[in-house]
């Protein structure tokens, strides 16, 4: 989801798939989409959750068969904590995506290092031409990540 929207998505597909050896190859039982534009990753992720609950009950109820998967695979290879670091952006929206898209639990939240300080970005909100987030600041010396 965060290579989704870092690459300035604003939608995707939640596809459920029957499980076999190799990684997200399994046949295709459906696809639902999700929006991504707007929430943090916590949220994002409750809404994935939420859509998937229906998805498992669809697949069971309608007694669904899948089908081979077709079309071209896109791999993205997992985020690394550095790359969490703000980079030169153009634009508020793009900071702000930033930020939300690394707001979840177990993710190392968007950050900046100045003067001997690292400030960690979170709850990140657009307000009036702005942005508001909540920070934490700590000394960038000290062994925390």
């Amino acid at each position: 989801m965060q290579n989704l929207i870092v690459r300035g998505h604003r939608h995707t597909r939640l596809t459920a798939l029957r499980m076999v050896e190799e990684l997200d190859a399994g046949p295709v039982y459906l696809k639902e989409d999700l929006a991504i534009d707007s929430g943090s990753a916590e949220e994002i992720y409750l809404r994935a959750s939420n859509t998937a609950a229906e998805m498992i009950k669809r697949i069971i109820t309608e007694k669904m068969e899948p089908v081979p998967q077709r079309g071209e695979v896109t791999v993205f290879k997992r985020r690394q904590p550095e790359e969490s670091e703000i980079p030169d952006l153009e634009s508020l929206e793009q900071l702000h995506d930033f930020i939300r898209m690394l707001d979840a639990e177990g993710y190392p939240s968007a950050f900046i290092r100045s003067k001997g300080f690292r400030f960690e970005f979170s709850k990140a909100a657009p307000c009036n031409g702005q942005i508001r987030a909540d920070v934490t600041i700590y000394r960038a010396d000290r062994n925390k990540r």
